[in-house]
């Protein structure tokens, strides 16, 4: 695998290619109207400033940009003084969101090594003179430490800033390495990040198990990035993900949640899935769902990549989806089999069981992704409405159809259907018929059915 210097080792400085104007097709008018807004204003304030990353790298792979971020050699609290409407957020990286009604533009001062300086100081662009890069000066934020790792090389803190050269050594893929400048609608490229878009391939930029230890989230980046843009991932690259995915675990269950919702609600769901398990991610995302994939044609397996399948076409049609399905499939199993254990071992009610064991599972897994409730409590509600749609005697089955959340519990139900088959298969097919016809025919179709419920015992009179 070829890597852009060594940057992570020994500081330096990585010199960009000039791409003018009539070599690409970036232009200011691809960038969202608030996006520019901020750049032109940064610069009319006498600062460098610059989009980057992978509004860039869509626009160039032939897609359309959506995400916008800014970079400059602006201190945040300089970018404050500059926008009424910013506030500063972040102390693991100090970071300006600017916001516009619902858009909010995130700005960020270029990062800067970690080895030019005490890990107390902070390395912090002085007022631009001329519009040259700038000399550092140093300030302290929070509790005086700026920059910190952990003994496996990870960074605590990162808030050392310094040139564009050094912001762009400090990127983790050559391709999100450039930055557009909106002045003349040049791209400058500091390591060859147009020769990695043009022949599809991930190249880290400085050696990859450095890059790793100092935030691990950038193999689950590498495979997103693999998976969405249709990249090829280098084999001595797809190996060193392998080696160092333990090092996930050291990751927040907080950050994890954004991360893997980016993961796997990005469109391409199934093939991340499919790498996920290849590169031993699965296991340190999804410890209780790894456990039991024995093999890609358990039912386990076939379940997930259904779910993924599904999940792929409605965001590829526009349709609306949401974290909790997602994960409500890759823990169901799980729930299951943990349900099972308590009614056996102590033969607990099986709506008594799923709620214990829901609570059990979902707390398991935020130990290593935090699930927000507002989706682990539709989880929750998606698995108690399988047992309800067993029960379809009375008028407790007609309600259910006015559920909030019996389309998802339905869909859910289909999904299991479609790898179990067998009196599941018969009893979704029921719930689609129903929901088709007449509410005369609802009721009739109720009554139909046999009843099943247990003969309740008279009553003993007691004796005198």
């Amino acid at each position: 695998m070829s890597q852009i210097g060594d940057a992570a080792i020994t500081p330096q400085k990585l010199f960009p290619e000039l791409i003018p104007r009539e070599a690409h097709n970036m232009r200011n008018s691809d960038l969202s109207p608030n996006t520019l807004k901020v750049l032109q204003h940064l610069i009319t304030k006498g600062y460098k400033a610059y989009a980057v990353g992978g509004c860039i790298r869509d626009k160039l792979m032939g897609s359309k940009p959506k995400d916008f971020d800014v970079v400059t050699n602006a201190t945040p609290d300089q970018i404050k003084e500059c926008f009424r409407n910013c506030r500063l957020i972040g102390r693991r990286f100090r970071l300006a969101h600017i916001t516009f009604g619902r858009e909010i533009i995130e700005v960020a001062t270029f990062r800067g090594h970690h080895d030019a300086e005490p890990a107390t100081q902070a390395s912090t662009p002085e007022e631009p003179t001329n519009n040259k890069p700038n000399p550092r000066s140093k300030r302290k934020i929070d509790d005086g430490v700026l920059a910190k790792k952990n003994e496996a090389g990870q960074l605590l803190r990162d808030n050392i800033f310094g040139s564009i050269e050094e912001d762009a050594a400090r990127r983790d893929f050559t391709f999100n390495a450039m930055y557009f400048d909106v002045s003349d609608e040049s791209i400058l490229d500091f390591a060859k990040g147009l020769d990695s878009i043009s022949s599809r391939t991930i190249v880290m930029i400085g050696d990859s198990a450095i890059r790793f230890r100092e935030d691990p989230v950038r193999m689950i980046r590498a495979i997103r990035f693999a998976c969405k843009l249709n990249m090829r991932l280098p084999d001595v690259l797809s190996l060193s993900i392998q080696k160092h995915a333990y090092l996930l675990a050291n990751i927040p269950p907080a950050r994890l949640f954004e991360e893997v919702s980016k993961l796997l609600l990005s469109g391409t769901g199934e093939a991340t899935f499919v790498s996920l398990l290849k590169h031993n991610l699965l296991s340190q995302l999804f410890p209780l769902l790894a456990a039991l994939l024995k093999d890609d044609s358990s039912k386990e397996y076939q379940f997930i990549c259904n779910m993924l399948r599904n999940t792929d076409k409605r965001i590829n049609n526009d349709q609306r989806i949401t974290p909790a399905f997602l994960y409500a499939a890759f823990l169901w199993y799980p729930m299951e089999e943990r349900a099972q254990e308590l009614m056996f071992d102590s033969t607990m009610p099986l709506h008594d069981a799923i709620n214990l064991a829901s609570a059990e599972i979902l707390q398991q897994q935020s130990r290593r992704i935090m699930i927000p409730k507002r989706f682990s409590t539709p989880v929750r509600e998606i698995w108690a409405l399988q047992l309800r749609l067993q029960r379809r005697q009375g008028k407790r089955c007609l309600q259910l159809l006015t559920h909030p959340k019996f389309r998802a519990a339905y869909d859910f139900l289909l999904l299991r259907a479609s790898v179990e088959g067998g009196n599941l298969l018969e009893l979704a097919n029921w719930w689609t018929n129903i929901q088709e016809v007449s509410s005369n025919q609802q009721t009739k179709m109720v009554n139909e059915l046999p009843n099943k419920s247990p003969r309740k015992r008279p009553k003993r009179k007691p004796k005198k």
